[in-house]
């Protein structure tokens, strides 16, 4: 293989690699270590800059109106200026032992200083709740560059081919209490297949010493014949 074809398989290789992982890193995403269904968390959206000329500027999360959160918070972040606004909802919403007439709509970071570089990343965290209780909740997210471009993050995947500019969207964890529940049912089949798995070694072992006398008596039978 000479130098030439080596480089170009080489780039092809990288330009192969590149377009699989690309994908999967390059959008904006939510996460979460501690989110429940019904319950209190915190979620970190993770910002890319897919540009390599200009930086990110600005982040505009809005919230689901039909979920609204009681509470929310936003963490303190250095460079960046955090601009939170509330909307009025449609009708009384109850979501958890709260009745809300408003609730917070969109949370803006909007950087005072350089932004997110070209092909750097960055994180933006809320916390508060109550969490729906759904699987999932779905956010979105508009990106604005420093060359005036803005990236809106909203579509929502539709089956099993991931559309460009996908939504945000945070898996749910199970509460507290039904995992507790859930390892309480766990629990209570394996005693009940360890209790049964004992009664049928009794069993077994009674039916062993049953056969053994019954074998001794039939030894003596038959000396006592003889």
């Amino acid at each position: 293989m000479n130098r030439i074809t080596a480089r170009l398989s080489a780039a092809l290789l990288t330009a192969a690699l590149v377009g699989i992982a690309g994908p999967a890193f390059a959008h904006v995403n939510v996460s979460s270590t501690d989110a429940t269904q019904g319950g209190f968390g915190k979620a970190v959206f993770r910002v890319p800059t897919e540009s390599e000329t200009a930086s990110t500027t600005k982040l505009v999360v809005t919230l689901p109106q039909d979920t609204p959160f009681a509470f929310l918070t936003t963490q303190t972040k250095p460079g960046w200026k955090v601009t939170i606004k509330e909307a009025k909802l449609a009708k009384p919403t109850k979501v958890g032992d709260f009745e809300l007439t408003k609730a917070v709509r969109t949370i803006t970071w909007t950087s005072t200083g350089d932004g997110i570089p070209p092909s750097q990343f960055d994180e933006f965290a809320i916390s508060g709740g109550p969490f729906p209780e759904a699987d999932t909740i779905a956010f979105t997210a508009e990106q604005t560059y420093s060359d005036g471009k803005v990236v809106a993050w909203d579509q929502v995947q539709k089956g099993d081919k991931e559309p460009e500019h996908p939504a945000p969207t945070l898996t749910l964890a199970q509460p507290v209490e039904d995992k507790a529940a859930d390892s309480k049912t766990a629990a209570g089949k394996v005693e009940a297949t360890s209790a049964s798995d004992n009664t049928g070694r009794w069993l077994g072992g009674g039916a062993l010493v049953v056969a053994a006398v019954a074998l001794v008596v039939a030894l003596r039978e038959n000396r006592r014949r003889a």
